[in-house]
């Protein structure tokens, strides 16, 4: 167990950020196959959101787009905060009323999306460090 987690932090992020990407990109494909488009627009135009059906369509490609250029290590600060900005309006708009949890002990609450928030924090902080706009950390923290 001394070698756990088999792997160094530089390999780690690079897992956690392709996968954050791959999440996004998912709830996009899934939303395309199912056809749920016009619904979530209807959804969003009741919340007051204009447009309804093309902010979906927006945000749609913007998971797609966002999360291949993730994937691609490319634009990871305005990407990141883009998810967090689709993130922030979800537990908003949907899940904060929902509860907390997801799963077990409710639905569609907002934990899973603060997972994702935290996760492209760090994914977003590791983009500063690696670009050099951030001072390194003292390995004793």
């Amino acid at each position: 167990m001394s070698s756990f987690p088999f792997l160094r932090l530089p390999a780690a992020l690079v897992i956690l950020r392709v996968t954050v990407a791959l999440l996004f990109m998912a709830h996009a494909a899934v939303r395309i196959a199912n056809g749920t488009i016009p619904q979530f627009g209807a959804f969003l135009s009741q919340k007051g959101i204009p447009f309804g059906v093309p902010a979906v369509w927006a945000i749609t490609a913007f998971e797609l787009g966002g999360g291949s250029l993730l994937i691609a290590n490319r634009l990871v600060q305005p990407v990141a905060a883009g998810f967090m900005t689709i993130l922030i309006m979800g537990i908003v708009l949907i899940h904060a009323q929902l509860g907390w949890f997801v799963g077990e002990h409710g639905t569609g609450g907002s934990e899973y999306s603060v997972a994702l928030l935290a996760a492209l924090v760090v994914i977003s902080s590791a983009e500063r460090y690696e670009l050099g706009l951030a001072r390194p950390v003292p390995h004793d923290l």
